[in-house]
C-alpha cells in the first residue's frame, strides 16, 4: 500500500514538474553518482595533500588526471575548483613581510646580464635568492639556488644565521650536482652574502659568468622570489619543527617533494627533475618576467668574451 502511495506521489510530482519518471530516476541516479565520484576525489586529494600540503588546485587537477581517468570521472578544472571551494579546501595565500637583503655594503656588485634572456637547457642560468622560516619564537634562514630552465632547486642550505659562509654551502652543493656548467650564469640580488668574497671567488674559479640585479623589483629575480613562495607557503608552513636539526630533515623531504613530484605551469606540467634530466620536453606556459633590453647580453653566446675581460 505504501509503495502504491508512493508511486502516485512520484507521478504526480512528474506531471507538474513535466518530465517523466525515466528522466526523474536518471537525474536522481546522475546525482549519486556525482556525489560518489566527488568523494573518491577529495579522498584522493586529500591523499596527495598529506605530503603536498598547500598545493594549489590547478596543480592538483594535473596530478590527479590518471586516477579520474583510472575510475572514468569526467571533472573539468573548473569543476574541481567548485568542489573544493564546497569543502574549505582552496588554499590561502601569503604575503611576505621580512626582507633577508642588505644591499648597503662595501662589496663589488655586478650588473644584470639577464635581461631578456631565457635559458635553453640545463645549467645556463640558475638564480639564487635566501628566504626565512619561523620557527617558534625564532627564524632559520635557507638559501635557494635553482634552475632557471628546468625550475629545479640544485643547492640550498638551511642556517640559524645570515652569514656568507652558509649562503656558499648551497652553491657548494648545486656545483658539485653539476655535470656542465660551461655557459653557465649565475643571478642575485645585491645582497652582501652574494657579493662576498668567497660566494665570488667560488663563481669565478669555475669560471661561471656573475650577473646581480639591479634594483628592488622582485621581476628582476622572479623565478627565484616564485620558488621561495612556493616552499614556505606550499610546503614549510603545514611543519612544525622544533630546532634545525628537525628542520633540515623537514626541508629535505620538502626539495624532494618539489623536484620529483610537483607539476609547474611554466614547464608544460613536468616535473622540475624531469626537465632537468631531459625525459620531457618542456612547452612555456608562462611569460619571461625578466625586462627585455636593447643592450642584452647573452650568458651563452657572449661566454667567451666575458671570460676574457
Amino acid at each position: 500500500m505504501k509503495d502504491r502511495n508512493r508511486n502516485i506521489s512520484l507521478a504526480r510530482i512528474c506531471r507538474i514538474l513535466g518530465v517523466t519518471r525515466q528522466a526523474y530516476y536518471q537525474h536522481w541516479w546522475h546525482n549519486e553518482t556525482l556525489t560518489i565520484e566527488n568523494e573518491l576525489v577529495l579522498k584522493h586529494i586529500h591523499q596527495i595533500r598529506q605530503d603536498h600540503r598547500h598545493m594549489g588546485t590547478r596543480k592538483l587537477y594535473e596530478l590527479i588526471q590518471p586516477f579520474l581517468i583510472e575510475h572514468q570521472i569526467k571533472m573539468g578544472r573548473d569543476a574541481l575548483f567548485d568542489l573544493l571551494a564546497t569543502h574549505g579546501m582552496l588554499v590561502k595565500r601569503y604575503k611576505r613581510r621580512i626582507s633577508t637583503t642588505n644591499s648597503f655594503h662595501m662589496y663589488r656588485k655586478f650588473p644584470n646580464l639577464i635581461k631578456g634572456f631565457v635559458p635553453k637547457a640545463p645549467n645556463r642560468l640558475w638564480v639564487s635568492d635566501i628566504t626565512y622560516w619561523r620557527v617558534n619564537d625564532k627564524f632559520l634562514y635557507i638559501s635557494f639556488i635553482t634552475d632557471a630552465f628546468s625550475r629545479k632547486i640544485v643547492g640550498y642550505n638551511v642556517a640559524e644565521n645570515l652569514l656568507s659562509i652558509e649562503t656558499v654551502k648551497a652553491l657548494q652543493m648545486a656545483l658539485k650536482g653539476a655535470d656542465d656548467t660551461e655557459f653557465l650564469c649565475h643571478h642575485s640580488d645585491r645582497g652582501l652574502q652574494y657579493c662576498s668574497n668567497e660566494y665570488i671567488r667560488l663563481l669565478e674559479e669555475s669560471e661561471i659568468k656573475i650577473s646581480m640585479t639591479e634594483s628592488g623589483d622582485p621581476r628582476d629575480n622572479a623565478i627565484a622570489e616564485r620558488l621561495n613562495g612556493i616552499i614556505k607557503n606550499e610546503y614549510l608552513s603545514g611543519y612544525q619543527v622544533q630546532n634545525i636539526e628537525e628542520g633540515r630533515k623537514v626541508l629535505e623531504f620538502v626539495i624532494n617533494l618539489y623536484n620529483d613530484e610537483r607539476p609547474h605551469m611554466s614547464i608544460g606540467n613536468l616535473t622540475p627533475n624531469q626537465v632537468h634530466e631531459n625525459k620531457g620536453k618542456p612547452e612555456q606556459l608562462w611569460k619571461n618576467y625578466y625586462k627585455k633590453s636593447s643592450t642584452i647580453v647573452n650568458p651563452i653566446q657572449d661566454h667567451s668574451a666575458a671570460v676574457n675581460q
